[in-house]
This record gives structure tokens, sequence and C-alpha cells, in this order.
């Protein structure tokens, strides 16, 4: 474990319906890797929240209960807000269901450093995460021809891999590159937000980069299922987040912060996503119906949280 947390860094935790015990492990292990840990949570019943700021007053750090779900980005940008209020020089943004390793801010402190030294602006570094459900597979993507895919991680410890955008969970982001790339996109509500935030990142003319050797677990998606001749798992999400994936990656293809070839590849992409939840993955029909009308609400331009009934 680092001797020491870096100074100047605020955790921002964001929970939604979390299972209370998994949620203790990750603050136990990030507390003391931090200034402070900011718990932002969107909504979820009485007894857990009460559960989490126990646990938040054992470690040091305090709880935001938003009393309802504004969505993943409204609730980061509210830790953000708090945490640069109580001097924060870079905020590490974290999910409940993640675990970082002992010494992983201190890595990434480290190597958002010598990005910069070595780069110029860097928005942010963020660590190699592994989601040990799908073989140990990275979750760190680079430039393809078509759009981000995941990227050829070196062996080599503490090595700068540029990134088209980090996973949110365990992404350390320094709080002046906030100034000039702006908050987390709310509108979106969830699904996109941190790709979203990186392409704008990288327009403002701010590097982003993973960081080898530092390490994060992070469960993607609600579980995984197994499909014949494809190496790796695809992660499967609940109908609702169906919804945001299909209208976002919509949205994305229509904000101007893609190349055409992009474009094509994430348009292509959303079609292979819409045919294989409505023809392989139950409920088939409720997910249809969120799927479509995703789609039309993304050409509509909709945003927002999805109102049903």
């Amino acid at each position: 474990m680092a001797d020491a947390a870096p100074a100047g860094v605020v955790a921002v935790v964001v929970t939604f319906h979390p299972d209370v015990a998994a949620t203790t492990v990750l603050l136990r292990a990030l507390a003391p890797q931090v200034d402070r840990v900011v718990l932002v949570d969107n909504g979820s019943a009485d007894g857990a929240v009460a559960a989490l700021r126990a646990e938040l007053d054992a470690v040091g750090g305090e709880l935001l209960a938003l009393g309802a779900n504004l969505g993943i980005a409204e609730a980061q940008n509210r830790g953000i807000d708090r945490a640069r209020g109580i001097g924060a020089r870079a905020v590490l943004l974290s999910d409940q269901d993640s675990v970082p390793a002992p010494d992983m801010v201190e890595r990434l402190v480290d190597g958002l450093a010598r990005a910069r030294a070595a780069h110029g602006p860097v928005a942010a570094v963020g660590p190699v995460t592994v989601d040990e459900r799908n073989a140990g597979a990275a979750l760190l993507f680079s430039d393809r021809r078509w759009g981000p895919r995941r990227a050829t991680v070196p062996a080599q410890d503490g090595a700068l891999v540029p990134a088209t955008f980090l996973i949110a969970s365990g992404c350390l982001v320094d709080a002046d590159a906030l100034d000039a790339v702006g908050p987390m996109n709310a509108d979106w509500f969830i699904d996109h937000i941190d790709l979203e935030w990186g392409l704008r990142a990288r327009r403002a003319g701010y590097g982003l980069f993973g960081v080898v050797g530092a390490r994060l677990g992070h469960a993607l998606g609600d579980r995984v299922q197994r499909i014949p001749g494809r190496e790796r798992d695809v992660h499967i999400h609940s109908p609702v987040r169906n919804y945001y994936m299909a209208r976002n990656t919509v949205l994305l293809v229509r904000s101007g912060l893609l190349p055409v070839a992009w474009r094509v590849g994430y348009l292509a992409w959303i079609t292979k996503y819409t045919g294989f939840y409505v023809l392989a993955v139950a409920p088939r029909a409720r997910r249809a119906g969120l799927l479509l009308r995703g789609l039309a609400d993304g050409v509509r331009g909709r945003t927002g949280a999805l109102r049903e009934g």
C-alpha cells in the first residue's frame, strides 16, 4: 500500500442501489489512497444510504444524497463540484462496483505528471481496467480506422498508452482541464458519458492516457454472455440501458465529435447491438421497443431521463 495519499486528490464515487457490502470494500480500499472520498448517491433506498453514510464516517468521507436518480453524469458533476470546492487538484472518479489496487492512485498521479512532461496538456489518465468475468480483458481503448478498439497494452510497467477515452471508473481527471473541456454531459444521463467527454477533451487539445501497472477491477454491465465463435463474452445490460445506449449512440454520431469513418463504424455497431439484443436476449419484446424508441429519440435529438408509462 502507498505510504500516504497523494496530495490534492479527491475521489468521487457514484452509487445507485448499490450492494452495500461491495461498496464498503471499495471505500475501504480507496480512502487511504486519497485526501477525501465524496460519495454521491442517485436515489438509493434509505437503508442503503444510512449504511453508506456510516461507512463514510468511519473512513473520513462524506455523502451527497440526491434523493432521486439524476443520472451518472449529473452525479459526477455534483461530486466534482464538491471535490473542487474542497481544494482538489485532481478528481478520481469511481463507480460502486470497482476495486482499486492499493497503489492505483499513486501510480495514476505519477503517470499524470509524466504524461504532462512528455506530451503537454493532459486531461486525464486511467488504470488498465480489468473485468475478471471476461478473461481478464483490459478495458482500455485506442484509435482505429472505424472507431475506438481495445488498445495494445505493453508489458512495460508504467508505460503510457494513448487512449481515445477512459472508462470513468478509476479515471483521474485534472481539475484545471475541466475548465477547458467542461463538465460531463448531464443531458445524456448515462452511457457514452466518458466517451463524449474524452472526445471533447481531445478536441480541446488535451491527451488521455492509460497507465500500465495501475490496476482496477471493474464489472462492466449486469452480466456477461457467451456468444459462439466470439473470442470474448458480451456484456449484457438491462432493457433500460439498451434505450440509453441506442439513443446516445445516435446522438454521438450527430455530435460532430467523430470523423466520418467513425460515424460509419458506430452506426454499424449500433445496428449489430440492436439485432443481438432483439434476437438473443430476453425479454426480447421489451428490449425491441426500448431500442427502437432510443434510436428514434436519438434522431429527434431528445435527451434527459427515459420516461416510461
